[in-house]
């Protein structure tokens, strides 16, 4: 299944892409793409409701974050070995963690607001683990039980913010607008393999990343089994896994993002973002 959230900000409905790429208003159904909907329980009441019978969306508007409620927005760091030979660095032995403040969400089309000062805000294409039953000390084998599904994130970054303001990352990750999830959660049946997925992003139509899922350092089962290990996840939850190469920090010389410029980004299966530049007023 496809599940999307619509319309007007703080004020997107529930809904299910069905098979002729049309969206179903599920919202007689489900409050929202959130919480307990996210469980196995949850999706499998979904994936009951015949979608046919469902009423057609036809004017969805916007695109909203693609799910809600999200408690914790946990990313991991140079955790692809392409990546972290672009930018340097050595090959991590354990997972890098760190958060992104959840105001960061915004919807897939929605503008990326350079910060106030900013002078080194970065893209990256990221594949996003959405967390459905609760997972707790889970091991490696199980812990693919607790995803609900798979969406596509655009881990936007202020690179001074994030190296040099202190060294905390999160100061980089989490201004408003620095964490576009969606258009779409595809829910964790129809991903055969996470780790052999296609993504790419461009700037003004220029390629910048082209990669894979495969280069990653830590795979999904991992990380999920790893994370539990320092805290629980719940659903909603999610974690953005890392990026391949071409982010605008690799390149010689570095090239950052300016007002006016257009991003484009997909993963394999989980649909396209596009977003527009903007200065922070």
């Amino acid at each position: 299944m496809k599940l999307v959230r619509y319309g007007q900000s703080g004020r997107e409905k529930p809904g299910i892409v069905d098979e002729d790429g049309a969206i179903r208003d599920l919202s007689a159904h489900v409050t929202d793409i959130a919480g307990h909907a996210l469980t196995a329980e949850g999706l499998a009441a979904i994936a009951a409701i015949p979608t046919a019978s469902l009423p057609v969306v036809t004017d969805p508007g916007r695109y909203g974050p693609c799910v809600s409620g999200t408690g914790k927005f946990i990313c991991v760091g140079l955790n692809y070995a392409d990546h972290a030979a672009e930018t340097g660095s050595a090959i991590p032995e354990e997972p890098i963690l760190f958060m992104k403040a959840t105001s960061a969400i915004t919807g897939p089309n929605d503008n990326v607001i350079i910060p106030r000062r900013s002078k080194r805000t970065d893209w990256e294409v990221e594949l996003g683990v959405v967390i459905g039953d609760e997972a707790r000390y889970v091991s490696e084998a199980d812990a693919l039980d607790h995803v609900a599904g798979y969406c596509l994130i655009n881990d936007v970054s202020e690179r001074e913010f994030q190296a040099e303001r202190g060294g905390q990352w999160t100061k980089g990750k989490s201004a408003d607008s620095f964490g576009p999830i969606g258009p779409w959660m595809v829910t964790r049946d129809e991903i055969v393999d996470p780790q052999a997925l296609k993504m790419w992003l461009s700037v003004d139509g220029v390629m910048r990343q082209n990669g894979s899922t495969k280069t990653m350092i830590f795979g999904v089962a991992f990380l999920v089994h790893y994370i539990s290990q320092f805290m629980s996840l719940q659903p909603g939850d999610i974690i953005s896994t890392g990026t391949p190469p071409g982010v605008g920090l690799g390149m010689k010389p570095p090239v950052f993002l300016l007002a006016g410029q257009t991003i484009r980004l997909g993963i394999e299966g989980l649909g396209e973002q596009s977003q527009l530049t903007v200065d922070a007023a």
